[in-house]
């Protein structure tokens, strides 16, 4: 069998940039839904911030465990359970943005969500920062119908930030 992927919907965060990225009245005629982010924020600072995500307008029931690569230090935690993604701050290199990709298999099922993250930071130079992989699960049984994604220091979304979502049917 092969998957077929269909662009749902997508958004750009235009000038003065935005609080969060959002996609509503996601149907629930695919198999899996797939989210690709390319994000940068308006902090000054440099590094990177953590991106959390909001289920069906819920905070709560989110549990995860990540890996994380920070310039060669490899650790795991589970300290941020909405956690999905880092995102390059403006004081990073200019004109870089990190690059993330969620999976979200069976979500218009009656079960328990599970979401996958692969994301990694951008820089120009030669150590890698923040490379991240977590599996998180959303405990509730509801499909889900929305997404949103904010940094969460509270920080704005940088223009030029895209969101994509895809929804993947077995065909």
């Amino acid at each position: 069998m092969a998957n077929t992927y269909t662009l749902i919907s997508s958004v750009a965060v235009g000038s003065g940039g935005a609080a969060t990225m959002s996609f509503t009245s996601i149907p629930a005629t695919y198999t899996d839904l797939l989210v690709k982010l390319s994000l940068r924020c308006e902090s000054g600072a440099s590094g990177a911030d953590t991106v959390v995500v909001t289920i069906n307008g819920s905070t709560s029931n989110f549990t995860q465990r990540y890996l994380i690569n920070n310039a060669g230090s490899v650790s795991s935690d589970s300290n941020v359970p909405r956690a999905v993604a880092v995102i390059n701050r403006n004081g990073s290199t200019a004109s870089t943005f990190s690059n993330c990709e969620i999976y979200i298999p069976n979500y218009a099922g009656s079960n328990n969500k599970s979401i996958s993250v692969d994301a990694t930071t951008e820089q120009n130079g030669t150590t890698g920062y923040f490379q991240y992989l977590s599996g998180n699960l959303w405990s509730d049984s509801a499909a889900i119908t929305s997404l949103s994604f904010a940094d969460e220091g509270g920080h704005t979304i940088g223009q030029y930030s895209t969101a994509y979502l895809y929804g993947i049917s077995n065909a």
